[in-house]
This record gives structure tokens, sequence and C-alpha cells, in this order.
């Protein structure tokens, strides 16, 4: 049985980026190793449905590491790469905040890997956006397949400067 998708997305070109890590750096503050996050595909005009995608390179810190020789992209980080997509999608439209903290994941479910050379899409639906709390439905796909769910509550935080 295919996954149901959170939102329709025949409509979207998957072939475009309308943004890129640079402006995804603009709006979140994650940077180097911790930028997992590498483009946003569609938006929609009120914000609460976004395709995005995170493209897991040979290089990155966790390779060596986790699972030597037949390498598995962490389930942490698939939950951080929607995090990190869930405080764009909230953080674009509060700009006076820097940043958007984990709050919650809920109903996580992982039902496949993703390894180096994969492109993981991202689909995220807000489902409630206030100033002080945002809640997205989050789902992870490569190659057309469902890799992982989570539903991502974030809230905005104070960044302490480091001593």
């Amino acid at each position: 049985m295919a996954p149901t998708l959170l939102f329709d997305i025949s409509h979207v070109d998957m072939d475009k980026t309308r943004f890129d890590a640079k402006h995804i750096e603009s709006v979140n503050p994650h940077r180097g190793a911790m930028r997992l996050l590498d483009g946003i595909i569609w938006q929609s005009e009120d914000y609460k449905h976004t395709v995005a995608y995170k493209d897991v390179r040979d290089d990155e810190f966790w390779v060596p590491g986790h699972i030597p020789g037949s390498p598995v992209f962490p389930g942490v980080l698939m939950i951080e790469t929607a995090a990190q997509l869930a405080s764009f999608v909230c953080l674009i439209r509060l700009p006076d905040e820097a940043f958007m903290g984990f709050a919650g994941v809920d109903k996580v479910k992982f039902r496949g890997q993703v390894v180096p050379g994969d492109r993981l899409v991202l689909l995220c639906e807000e489902t409630e956006f206030r100033r002080r709390r945002c809640v997205c439905n989050t789902q992870g796909f490569v190659n057309g397949n469902l890799v992982f769910e989570a539903v991502i509550t974030g809230m905005p935080m104070e960044v302490k400067a480091s001593v």
C-alpha cells in the first residue's frame, strides 16, 4: 500500500529550488555540519505546505562511524532535518525571532533507510502556528518511498552567547 502524502505534490516541479542553502541560512541559524537542509523546492502561498530536500553526501561527519562500510543516515538526523524545515516554515513569518528550538517530537516512525547518494525529500504541513508555538507534520521520502514521519513542535528561544 502506497503511503498517504501529507498533501498533494503532483503540481510541484521537483527539479526546481525556490530557496537555496544561502537563503535557508538567512532564516535558520544552523551552519557547517549542522545545517542539514539543502533547499526548499516549493512553498504554498499561505506557508502551510512546504517541500524541501537534503542531499545525503558520502563526506558527512557521521559516515565513517554510523555502520562502517555500509553507512546509514541516522534517524536522529532525519528528525533534525525535519525540525530545521519546520523552523524555516515558522521563522519566515517571525522575522524578529532568531531561533526556533525543539519543544517536542511525536508520532515518529522510521520506515526505510537513507544512504549517501540519496536525496531525502521532505514534506512539511503546518498544523498550528502561534507566536510561541509551531506544530508541523513531516514526512521524508527517498525515490518516492516513505522513510520516516514525525510531528515536530517548535518554540522561539533566546539564543545565549557562548562563553
